[in-house]
């Protein structure tokens, strides 16, 4: 899913707002980002007051770091470029039950977990993460199938939710 898409899904107003945006953006691109890029939000526990962006660029995985309420600052971000050979990730697993699928996949210290349509998501996430790992073309998009809101999976050891698409 497309950054923008994801500010559109915010759980919390302020975390896809315009201001925001103006702050995250150069930090990204500093670090090789598209405009707009495909990324994946760690909404976490709290979504109001901070989060997590990855995006998958060819050098490496950009982690930004989203803090929206610093006293007597305002909005902040910081971000690092790890690079492929350094990026921590699991295997990714998925089990089934009838029609229902559940799936998670773990990187860098982030757990990634969703059922049915996020699953899907996930998946691509991380197929996206291993064809830049072993510097193979990434997987081209494919159809969304998902069939519930990019703010509503849960994300380890967050509570509240995170995930979504990477498409």
């Amino acid at each position: 899913m497309r950054l923008s898409e994801w500010r559109k899904a915010a759980p919390q107003k302020d975390a896809g707002s315009a201001k925001l945006a103006a702050i995250v953006d150069p930090v990204l691109a500093s670090l090789g980002a598209e405009p707009d890029p495909h990324a994946w939000v760690a909404w976490g526990e709290e979504p109001g007051t901070r989060y997590t962006i990855l995006v998958v660029t060819e050098p490496g995985l950009i982690s930004c770091f989203v803090r929206l309420n610093v006293a007597g600052e305002g909005p902040r971000a910081s971000a690092k470029l790890v690079r492929w050979s350094r990026v921590q990730t699991s295997e990714l697993a998925i089990e089934t039950s009838g029609s229902h699928r559940l799936l998670s996949f773990q990187i860098e210290s982030h757990v990634l977990q969703g059922a049915d349509g996020v699953a899907d998501g996930i998946a691509g996430f991380a197929l996206d993460v291993f064809a830049a790992i072993d510097g193979r073309p990434r997987p081209q998009p494919r159809p969304s199938t998902r069939s519930r809101s990019p703010a509503t999976p849960r994300s380890a050891p967050a509570k509240a939710g995170a995930g979504g698409s990477s498409r």
